[in-house]
């Protein structure tokens, strides 16, 4: 007989292949309906950014198919984003499921071309991407986002003054840059760093956020200190060049956030190659081959995926149009994009493995 039960039944060996449990168990198969031989359901992924979306579908309407009588499976494709375990001795955010650190040990890999790309990736996809610029003495995310003439709103609340981040591309933002006059430099020590990344953290109008992502500054200080002690973090993602010193600084840093309890998703490895615009068939190691898949076998820590280096890419951040959005088609913009999507799924697997 063809009836709801039936078509839970047969889909129940279909697993979500990230967390490898059956998509009835996980409750992702909702509001079947059978109509003339036409079977409709709707499938809850755990992120909109799922980078197995279409397999889960075809697997689901193979399982359907099997049964007598079926002439048509549709399914209907959303996602509702986990939210990431809260931690006794760390106070999370109103609205915010998931905090993510896009980290390096060192500066000038490429640090914040990839958490702006990620973040804009990752709201293409339909999530709702929040993005702290976290690097307080040189702030360069309003310039990559095309907002460095945006005006941050200041209100007051009841816990002081409330700030309305910029918006573009899909992407909510705060930066010290919307704070200061463009040549001034921030000479603060490190309280007043704390102070200003805690009041990023809380006293910003978030609203609903599936991912906030904070780009950090180079290093192992203050803000990442800062960071890791004061709220839950769904994970961190370590962001490396090529060449040896790259990799020996982000090693450094991979370490503080394990040794802070923050699980470290991955690793991305920047500048992998060169390509030429007058010979896209071309690449050169520029930066030296293959360390950041080294460097990920030895720790045993995921190798996210390599990013080439390509003139577009760095005119993109210039001209303030993300790479993912100003040539989507692009090498560079397809690795980014490919990134955001697994950083995703290894987010939902730590928040539903983190319940059980």
């Amino acid at each position: 007989m063809l009836d709801a039960s039936s078509v839970l039944e047969v889909l129940r060996p279909v697993q979500d292949p990230e967390l490898q449990k059956s998509l009835v168990e996980l409750n992702m198969i909702r509001n079947v309906k059978i109509d003339n031989g036409v079977v409709s359901f709707t499938l809850v992924l755990t992120t909109p950014a799922c980078p197995l979306r279409e397999f889960i579908v075809e697997d689901c309407q193979k399982a359907v198919k099997q049964l007598p009588g079926v002439e048509e499976v549709v399914v209907d494709v959303t996602a509702e984003t986990p939210q990431q375990k809260s931690l006794p001795d760390r106070t999370g955010i109103g609205g915010v499921k998931n905090i993510l650190a896009i980290s390096s040990g060192k500066g000038g890999v490429g640090k914040s071309t990839v958490a702006v790309n990620v973040a804009v990736a990752l709201a293409h996809t339909g999530a709702k991407v929040g993005l702290i610029d976290a690097d307080i003495y040189g702030p360069n995310a309003p310039s990559m986002l095309g907002l460095e003439n945006a005006k941050v709103m200041v209100q007051k609340g009841k816990q002081g003054d409330v700030l309305e981040p910029a918006f573009n591309h899909g992407v909510k933002l705060v930066s010290m840059g919307f704070l200061i006059d463009p040549d001034q430099p921030v000479i603060w020590r490190g309280p007043m760093l704390n102070g200003v990344i805690r009041q990023f953290l809380y006293q910003v109008e978030w609203g609903e956020l599936d991912y906030l992502i904070v780009d950090m500054p180079p290093g192992t200080g203050d803000a990442q200190l800062t960071l890791t002690q004061a709220v839950p973090m769904a994970g961190a993602v370590i962001v490396t060049t090529p060449q040896n010193v790259a990799l020996l600084d982000s090693r450094r840093g991979l370490k503080m956030f394990q040794q802070m309890g923050v699980p470290v998703l991955g690793i991305v490895e920047n500048m992998s190659y060169f390509i030429p615009p007058d010979l896209p068939d071309r690449q050169y190691d520029l930066f030296g081959s293959g360390g950041g898949e080294k460097t990920s076998k030895e720790l045993d820590i995921p190798l996210l995926g390599c990013i080439p280096l390509e003139i577009s890419l760095r005119q993109g951040g210039d001209q303030g149009l993300p790479i993912v959005v100003a040539k989507p088609e692009s090498e560079s913009a397809k690795a980014l994009t490919a990134i955001a999507k697994q950083i995703a799924a290894k987010v939902s697997v730590a928040a539903l493995g983190s319940t059980n």
